[in-house]
C-alpha cells in the first residue's frame, strides 16, 4: 500500500524527492501518512479534494483486495 501511494504522489508533484510516505500499523488496519513539499500540496489535494479522494478510492480498492483496512492521511 505504501509503495502504491508513493508512486502516485511522485508522479503528481514537481519535486518527487521530497515525497515521504510512512505506514503506521494499528489494531484495525493501517494509516498511511503522505507528506509532500508545501508548493506541491495543492497538486496532491486537487480541486475541491478530487485528487486526494481518487487516491483514497484507489487505496481502498487495493486494501480490500488484500483484506486489510487502510486510510490515507495527507500531512502538511
Amino acid at each position: 500500500m505504501k509503495e502504491l501511494i508513493e508512486f502516485i504522489a511522485k508522479a503528481l508533484v514537481d519535486s518527487p524527492e521530497e515525497v515521504s510516505v510512512v505506514e503506521v500499523e494499528g489494531e484495525r488496519g493501517s494509516v498511511i501518512e503522505l507528506k509532500v513539499a508545501k508548493p506541491d500540496l495543492g497538486k496532491v489535494i486537487g480541486k475541491q479534494g478530487r485528487t486526494a479522494r481518487a487516491m483514497r478510492t484507489i487505496l481502498s480498492a487495493a486494501s480490500t483486495k488484500v483484506r486489510k483496512r487502510a486510510v490515507l492521511d495527507i500531512v502538511e
